[in-house]
This record gives C-alpha cells, structure tokens and sequence, in this order.
C-alpha cells in the first residue's frame, strides 16, 4: 500500500516540523511549504492526498489559496484542511467554523494541534 503524501503549509517553521512529524510516525509521507504561494508551487509538483493549509501567511492566505484549489477542476477533490490559531488564541475574531467552510475547506482544526485532533480529521 503506498504512503499517504500530506503537504503542510504554514508560515511557523516549528509546527510545521510538529506536524510532519506526527503524520510521519502514522506512516505518512510529508511535504512541506511556508507560505501560500510555496504551497501551491507544491501542489503543482506533486498531487497531494491532503492539504493541511495554515489561514494566515504570507504572500498568499490559507483563504485564497483553498478557494483557488476548490475552484480548479484539476485539485477540487484534493481534501483541504484549514489550521488556524483564530478563534481559540484570539477571541475577538471574526473568523469562524463557518468562514471556513466557505471556502469549501473540507474541515479545520484549532491550533495547538493535538495528536488526538489531527486523527480526528
């Protein structure tokens, strides 16, 4: 069976790392990108199975870069996953489950990740 290929894009370096290690010790192989446009430029070179896209980056947002994927007949159906502090770290937000899923993201999971969180998805 082959491995599962998840594309993490998010601007922290750190959870980044986090992330892909937690997916490779599932048996997953892991790209990563830091920013939106990497991510992208990502998903050209290699289809994903699922996109874990961080909302608030540089150069190009989680919001877009979803939508652009959802809007493209060649990654529509690749499964896109929203990461995102908003919401949890900083109440006053706007940024809701619902903003979200306007995008047509498939789902999103609140920062600090958690293993039990990321398995749930």
């Amino acid at each position: 069976m082959d491995k599962k290929y998840i594309l993490v894009v998010d601007d922290d370096p750190d959870l980044v790392e986090t992330v892909s290690m937690m997916l490779e010790s599932k048996g997953c192989e892991v790209g990563q990108a830091y920013d939106g446009i990497e991510g992208e430029e990502s998903i050209k070179e290699r289809r994903p199975d699922l996109v874990i896209l961080d909302i608030m980056m540089p150069r190009k947002d989680g919001y877009v870069l979803c939508a652009e994927l959802k809007a493209n007949d060649e990654t529509r159906d690749i499964p896109v996953v929203l990461l995102t502090a908003v919401g949890e770290a900083v109440p006053t937000t706007s940024y809701t489950h619902a903003d979200g899923m306007s995008t047509e993201a498939d789902d999103y999971i609140a920062k600090p990740i958690d293993t039990e969180g990321l398995w749930e998805v």
